[in-house]
């Protein structure tokens, strides 16, 4: 089996239209790329392992290609300091509290899209707001597992350093109003076995698509063939929502 195509995280991009700041820590923005005031507004969580060397930047080729398709998009930067796991909810939880307001161009609605690590701070999210809606990517949605699995070379526990995984884990937490979130989860997923979106899915917690042949970043490029899978998912929760 071949391994993970990796392309789109160092393929480049337009720059946003602009950066906003929901924040005063220099990690506390979002680039924001303008698209039909009609459409709900999406904003992306960039995965990474929630490491500090893995931030938005290669989330462009996504934004832009969401942005070309008629969407406002936002994608979020937010810090990454091992060990302290807080410092990453709380941002994500300013971030989206602020941007329906900080950014224009969208109908007032906003849909959370977060990939790998950022799936897992995007389900965090909706547990803890239930008005949310989400479109997960092949997220670490049980860091028990994750854990045990030693996904990342460890990252789960790089993350949560001293801290109890309890509180922070979407597993663990309350379910989240199924018809509310879509996980998309390929099963050639070689970095987050698409047997951790189908646990979370199983016990309530959204609608899971797992193609056969798409990989873990099959859904946030633009070039896989798996790519319409998220435009549809978008298009259907748009209606919904």
């Amino acid at each position: 089996m071949p391994g993970e195509d990796e392309s789109v995280l160092s393929r480049p991009a337009p720059e946003p239209d602009r950066t906003v700041a929901y924040g005063d820590d220099q990690d506390q923005i979002a680039g924001v790329r303008l698209g039909d005031a009609t459409r709900p507004l999406l904003v992306i969580l960039h995965g990474g392992f929630w490491r500090p060397r893995f931030d938005r930047t290669h989330t462009g080729p996504m934004a832009e290609a969401l942005r070309s398709a008629g969407w406002t998009t936002a994608a979020v930067e937010y810090r990454r300091i091992p060990g302290d796991p807080a410092a990453t909810t709380s941002d994500v939880r300013a971030a989206l509290d602020a941007l329906p307001s900080l950014v224009t161009a969208h109908d007032g609605r906003m849909i959370v899209i977060g990939h790998s690590a950022g799936g897992h701070l995007a389900l965090h999210a909706a547990a803890h707001d239930h008005s949310l809606w989400t479109v997960a990517l092949s997220p670490v949605a049980d860091l028990r597992r994750a854990e045990r699995l030693g996904l990342g070379g460890g990252a789960v526990r790089a993350f949560l350093g001293a801290h109890e995984g309890a509180a922070l884990d979407p597993m663990r937490l309350p379910p989240v109003p199924a018809e509310r979130v879509v996980l998309l989860h390929g099963r050639r997923d070689e970095t987050v076995p698409a047997e951790i979106s189908a646990a979370y899915a199983a016990r309530g917690g959204g609608e899971l698509i797992a193609p056969a042949d798409a990989h873990h970043y099959s859904f946030i490029d633009p070039d896989d063939p798996h790519w319409p899978l998220l435009t549809d998912t978008l298009s259907g929760l748009s209606r919904r929502a």
